[in-house]
């Protein structure tokens, strides 16, 4: 076995305890969530104390395919993590792809079907929290499946969020199409 010399030795050194600088550095980035609130205190925010009821949801190939033509989205395959109010409104919690990350967002509609309000619950990403302003979220209100919505026409852009702003747009739009189509008739 070839013994090193104690210069690389010291090189060997300084370049492990350099990569795991970096790795400390850059790795946060992708671990960063803050928990902004529960799903049962968003319930009470959106719904107050208006009784609900969780109703499963699983779309058909036929719907999926229906709403992603209506929307311009993808519809993921999994159920719907949706209760029922006593009015006729919806509570659903849902995962919408940020940058990188998962967002997890709950959405209320309106018993007419439209758009009445959404709470982030969890945000992953490094950037891009200005989601979470009050005055880009109220942009949404009273929207219904009638329009499919578009950044920049329909929903301000924000820099350095724009995926993020983009996703929760498509996200919103699934789910005002998703009422029209199947929610409105259970």
């Amino acid at each position: 076995m070839t013994k090193l010399s104690p210069s690389l030795s010291r090189r060997s050194m300084m370049l492990k305890s350099g990569a795991a600088a970096i790795g400390a550095a850059v790795f946060p980035l992708f671990g960063n969530a803050t928990t902004y609130m529960a799903v049962d205190e968003a319930r009470t925010l959106l719904w107050g104390d208006e009784p609900m009821w969780p109703v499963e949801v699983v779309l058909t190939k036929a719907q999926r395919k229906s709403i992603k033509k209506a929307s311009r989205t993808n519809v993921p395959k999994w159920p719907l993590k949706a209760w029922k109010t006593e009015s006729g409104g919806w509570f659903i919690v849902e995962q919408i792809i940020g940058k990188h990350e998962n967002i997890d967002v709950a959405f209320a509609i309106n018993p007419d079907g439209s758009h009445k309000d959404l709470e982030v619950l969890v945000y992953r990403e490094s950037y891009g929290h200005e989601v979470m302003n009050r005055k880009w979220r109220n942009q949404f209100k009273n929207r219904t499946h009638e329009t499919v919505l578009k950044l920049d026409k329909d929903i301000v852009n924000i820099s350095g969020a724009t995926l993020s702003c983009v996703h929760l747009m498509k996200g919103v739009n699934r789910l005002l199409h998703t009422w029209d189509q199947v929610l409105r008739h259970l």
